[in-house]
């Protein structure tokens, strides 16, 4: 007979629930949470319960917040006349870790992927389009990701948005800094050759 513990599978296929997470590491959580006091887990259980209750999308931006508007789309001290468009919510962590953006964001909450049933009608396209004329914009960030999909995702908008008379334009992409040459794929080089600048 082999040892057999149903409970503890459990816990470790609720682990590998999130992204990354396989079955060794969802092993190691799943054991942590066993060794710690019952108290320390159910404490754990309770935040994740409250918080998934009180965080929601943003009605404009579709960010992650506690209240109905997101503190982006409230400070007044952020440039409304400049959008960036990411894939989803925590691309913006990402973005505003930098520093060095300083407007608004529009969640698409998702990416184009005809394969996967996901068609412009399923993202947050038409409310980006709405959010441009009521803001009057006068550029759009193209910040989404550069697999296939990410990169449908940001000509589709752009064929869209040529028509709203504004500026649209696609982050650039290129080498890591500190990283040499040697290390950097093909598409990187070639992406980071097209994004080149005058010193």
């Amino acid at each position: 007979m082999t040892y057999k513990l149903d409970a503890f599978q459990d816990m470790v296929e609720a682990f590998k629930l999130f992204p990354g997470i396989g079955t060794k590491t969802a092993e190691r959580m799943a054991i942590f949470l066993l060794k710690s006091p019952l108290n320390k887990t159910q404490q754990f259980a309770q935040t994740l319960v409250t918080s998934k209750t009180r965080i929601r999308p943003c009605l404009e931006c579709y960010l992650f917040t506690e209240e109905e508007i997101c503190s982006i789309c409230q400070d007044e001290k952020r440039d409304r006349g400049l959008i960036c468009v990411i894939e989803e919510a925590k691309d913006a962590l990402m973005i505003e870790k930098s520093v060095s953006f300083h407007g608004l964001y529009h969640v698409l909450m998702g990416k184009l992927s005809p394969l996967d049933g996901v068609g412009p009608e399923n993202l947050k396209v038409e409310s980006l389009l709405e959010r441009v004329r009521k803001l009057k914009v006068r550029e759009v960030i193209l910040a989404t990701g550069t697999d296939v999909e990410g990169e449908a995702t940001a000509l589709y908008l752009g064929e869209l948005l040529e028509e709203e008379n504004i500026s649209v334009t696609r982050i650039a992409y290129g080498l890591p800094v500190g990283m040499g040459l040697d290390y950097a794929d093909e598409l990187t080089l070639a992406r980071a050759l097209e994004a080149r600048r005058a010193l």
